[in-house]
């Protein structure tokens, strides 16, 4: 039987992760250092397989985030199929973006010097 994803918007899951949910993002990793959410942990949807182990929502269900909804919403089915409770945070990136949540973003262009 397949899992049932729930949807959440983004004022629902800034309200959960600002009640002790966490957010993990499933997108690799250049698209992370372009933007992210703050909150965010990154857990590639390419590296899932040795790492789903580590997305714990904490009391509340995990919230899974990608670029626009796509793959957050196929990684939360089979987390859903291994017994870890999560939601699908539905328009992904770009509607945490288009309402105004807090994002971090790459210095666009600028080399990263490693000291």
């Amino acid at each position: 039987m397949p899992a049932e994803i729930v949807d959440i918007d983004v004022a629902e899951a800034r309200r959960r992760i600002d009640a002790g949910a966490r957010l993990f993002d499933v997108r690799e990793q250049g698209e992370w250092d372009e933007v992210h959410a703050p909150e965010a942990t990154l857990v590639p949807m390419s590296e899932l397989v040795d790492r789903w182990k580590e997305i714990d929502g904490g009391d509340e269900p995990a919230i899974i985030v990608c670029h626009s909804g796509g793959r957050s919403a196929r990684v939360v089915a089979a987390l859903e199929q291994s017994g870890v409770p999560a939601v699908n945070l539905v328009g992904g990136m770009v509607a945490w973006e288009q309402s105004g949540a807090p994002v971090v973003r790459d210095a666009q262009g600028e080399p990263r010097h490693e000291h």
